[in-house]
């Protein structure tokens, strides 16, 4: 959704009203992160996968027709959208065209020899067509030429910071969640955690709004870089306490062969019984009515809990730096680049994204074992710090000896200087 977002936006006007937009639509999106696993977790904890697995297909079939509808009002209430505009090179030779050919001296009737082609008559002459190893190799210069772009952006540093974040399993995707259960969480508290996150994230579109007015746009990213990385923290001592199954005696390149040839699956446990509360359930029985074996059972089980609690309260907590800064680096796309790059480098932007999104499931892919989940982290910890660290170098360049000094940038001064001239 982070992406789809980013592609939306980009082409925003740049205008005061666009801020408020960026941050308004980023409060609907986690609106619908706050419902949507609350109601799905509740339904596939209390009813069954089959009903859950029905409500999801059925919602996004509803969701699939509202949407082609809003979609088909936008293209029928903006005219605009149903014109093609002729390419601006290709008019400007045309128009070069037409003025040589209005200057150029007209020859008189008769005078060209017989034989000789006439210089009005213009024959059309057939296209060449492009060979095999030019139409191969034409993905590779747009690539460099999508890079090269890219590069030379003032917002280059600012867009890299954002795309190392992507290499991280401190989120609310299939990695954590399949750790969750692994350490005895269910659905119904997962999704309960996923709300809370996403109400985090509102909190984290509030904050952009009334950072960026106070500090300004640059400094704003970095608070919120800061805030982000403070609460990562939680995750990294997470590791460390008890109830953590990081065990470095275990290779997590261990029978790396096998994983892949490998059919079956790892055992997971249920939900519904956890392996404390089979621990506790079976040293009760064995041991009678003892209450002293079972205060020690019960006490053995919410130690185990102290790892997960951390870390997924850090998780929760860094949400509200990182929509901040991901509304920043979104916002500083729009201001800095030109509106003719913009679907470029939103492109780039777009495959960096991605691709250290891959990288972090490659590392999952081999690394699976729930005893190295602990080394994940700590990497993930170590991509987030690199991407601030290149933000704030970024900022260093911007700003320079004004980068601690609190208060709205010199730019957005003048621009509401005169948008409050205008408007007078």
């Amino acid at each position: 959704m982070a992406e789809k977002f980013l592609v939306c936006t980009l082409n925003l006007p740049l205008s005061p009203s666009s801020i408020d937009m960026n941050a308004t639509i980023r409060r609907i999106d986690q609106l619908t992160n706050i419902l949507a696993p609350m109601a799905v977790g509740q339904i596939m904890t209390f009813g069954s996968a089959v009903i859950g697995c029905g409500f999801i297909s059925g919602w996004n079939l509803v969701s699939m027709c509202v949407e082609y509808f809003l979609l088909w009002k936008v293209y029928q209430k903006t005219p605009a959208l149903a014109v093609k505009a002729a390419p601006k090179v290709e008019e400007a030779e045309l128009k070069q065209l037409n003025l040589h050919k209005e200057t150029e001296p007209k020859p008189l009737e008769g005078t060209h020899l017989l034989g000789e082609k006439d210089p009005n008559i213009h024959e059309l002459e057939p296209e060449q067509e492009p060979s095999c190893a030019s139409q191969m190799a034409e993905p590779f210069r747009t690539f460099q030429d999508g890079w090269v772009s890219y590069y030379n952006q003032p917002v280059f540093l600012a867009g890299m910071a954002l795309a190392f974040l992507y290499m991280t399993v401190l989120g609310f995707d299939c990695i954590t969640t399949g750790y969750a259960y692994t350490q005895g969480l269910s659905g119904s508290i997962l999704s309960i955690l996923m709300g809370a996150s996403a109400i985090t994230g509102i909190m984290g579109t509030v904050a952009f709004t009334w950072l960026r007015r106070k500090c300004g746009l640059i400094r704003t990213g970095l608070i919120s870089g800061f805030a982000q990385l403070s609460c990562l923290i939680l995750c990294v001592i997470s590791v460390f306490m008890p109830g953590s199954p990081l065990d470095l005696t275990v290779s997590p390149f261990k029978d790396i062969r096998s994983r892949f040839i490998q059919t079956d699956s790892m055992p997971v446990p249920t939900p519904t019984e956890t392996p404390e509360i089979t621990l506790t359930t079976e040293m009760h029985m064995s041991n009678g009515s003892n209450p002293a074996n079972a205060f020690s059972a019960m006490t053995a089980s919410s130690e185990s809990m102290i790892s997960v609690s951390l870390l997924f309260a850090g998780v929760i907590a860094a949400r509200i730096g990182l929509w901040s800064f991901d509304l920043t680096v979104t916002q500083l796309l729009q201001e800095n680049v030109a509106e003719s790059e913009r679907g470029i480098i939103n492109g780039v932007q777009n495959s960096m994204n991605y691709l250290l999104d891959l990288l972090h499931f490659i590392m999952v892919i081999l690394a699976p074992n729930p005893e190295a989940f602990g080394l994940l982290v700590l990497i993930s910890v170590s991509f987030v710090a690199m991407g601030h660290i290149m933000y704030f170098r970024f900022s260093q360049k911007m700003l320079g000896n004004q980068l601690f000094v609190c208060g709205p940038d010199e730019k957005e001064v003048t621009n509401e200087n005169q948008i409050n001239t205008s408007a007078v």
